[in-house]
């Protein structure tokens, strides 16, 4: 049957920033389709709720606090996951983000920041998973990124960078690691969750971004997720290196803001 493809039944999920939004429903959605998933974030008490959420759906949950800056702390992930279920065979780098700032006020040391939370930690991550994948069955890492890795928008220079890096970081880790390791990425377009609803709030924000983007309407946390379940299953044997634009159909930026440039 070719939606057994897409089940990951009896396979061990990391999830980074799974407490919330696209980590959430992408832990979910592995859950649903067979696997045993680990959830990162920062927040303990988000984290146990949505384990209650992968216990509902018959397969076992871990949770794990968790700070992506924090190298030791990535590393701690990882063995957690082991000793709990002894293999990891999917990796969801989802964590990461930085506020729009205009670039003659970014100092070094955010723009610094940006790249370690949103590309440091993916390749830490990675590296201290990847020996597991390559002792069992292989595995998937999934990486994401986002539109504005390759779209061009005011005030998103250290975001927009960071992502930009973290998708060719992709590439190449793929390059070095086919064909026992898959790796891709989601170029993720503007996605209602925590990080953009204050922004929504705004007056007529939403309509304006939605009468920008071609679908009509913004991304949801699910609808990234079933993108996710496709690159971390068997369904995507053949696909490995790739960014996916996971983005209502943009090709400029629906973001209506202007940053201003002093």
């Amino acid at each position: 049957m070719i939606l057994d493809r897409f089940r990951v039944t009896d396979r061990v999920a990391v999830v980074t920033g799974a407490g919330r939004g696209i980590g959430r429903a992408s832990a979910l959605a592995l859950a649903e389709a067979g696997a045993d998933v680990a959830v990162a974030a920062r927040r303990r008490d988000d984290l146990e709720a949505v384990v209650a959420e992968i216990e509902r759906r018959g397969r076992r949950g871990l949770a794990v606090p968790c700070d992506v800056n924090a190298g030791e702390q990535l590393d701690a992930l990882v063995e957690q996951t082991l000793a709990a279920f002894g293999r990891i065979d999917v990796v969801v780098n989802n964590a990461g983000g930085t506020p729009p700032t205009p670039m003659l006020q970014l100092t070094d040391e955010a723009f610094e920041a940006a790249f370690h939370f949103n590309v440091t930690s993916a390749l830490r991550l990675s590296r201290k998973a990847i020996p597991s994948m390559l002792a069992g069955d292989g595995g998937a890492i999934v990486n994401v990124s986002s539109a504005l890795a390759h779209m061009v928008e005011s005030g998103f220079v250290a975001y927009g960078t960071a992502k930009a890096a973290l998708s060719h970081l992709t590439r190449l880790m793929a390059a070095e690691f086919a064909p026992r390791v898959r790796v891709n990425a989601l170029a993720v377009g503007a996605t209602v969750t925590d990080a953009l609803s204050p922004f929504l709030a705004a007056g007529d924000l939403q309509k304006q971004m939605e009468a920008l983007t071609p679908m009509a309407r913004l991304g949801t946390p699910e609808d990234i997720a079933c993108a996710v379940l496709y690159l971390a299953s068997p369904a995507a044997g053949w696909v490995t290196g790739k960014v996916f634009e996971i983005d209502g159909g943009t090709v400029d930026s629906n973001w209506p803001i202007r940053i201003p440039g002093d």
